[in-house]
């Protein structure tokens, strides 16, 4: 498989995910929190979610962007590289420290890695950026 391949799939799937996420956290946080299996939160974290979900439907453009043309958009790799190992680091951590259960983190245990390989594989390089 050719790595603009890999990385245009990556970049359609990590979309997906935050397109999701920001609507559910933008539309509905208290009600997604119940799903994930959280305990009830106090009424104010309402406002940093939303602001969050907010954030997430931001990269989800950003990435519909990488994927149409990624040599334009090579920042927007470069922040959602950042961005999943962070997730990956916080979900990991969250999960040893016994903060949230491996069943309640669910695909974030494992797809940050995933998104950052297919981002750094896929990644364009200066030759190529280059030669268009």
């Amino acid at each position: 498989m050719r790595r603009t391949t890999i990385l245009k799939a990556t970049a359609y799937a990590i979309a997906a995910a935050q397109i999701a996420l920001g609507s559910a956290y933008l539309l509905v946080p208290a009600g997604f929190d119940r799903l994930l299996g959280l305990s009830t939160a106090p009424a104010w974290t309402t406002w940093p979610l939303q602001m969050s979900g907010a954030r997430f439907l931001a990269f989800g453009f950003g990435m519909l962007l990488v994927a149409r043309r990624p040599l334009a958009h090579r920042g927007w790799i470069q922040a959602m590289i950042a961005v999943q190992a962070l997730d990956w680091i916080s979900t990991v951590t969250n999960v040893a420290r016994g903060t949230v259960a491996l069943a309640q983190v669910g695909t974030a245990s494992f797809l940050p890695l995933l998104f950052v390989a297919g981002l750094l594989i896929g990644y364009p390089r200066a030759q190529a950026a280059a030669n268009r």
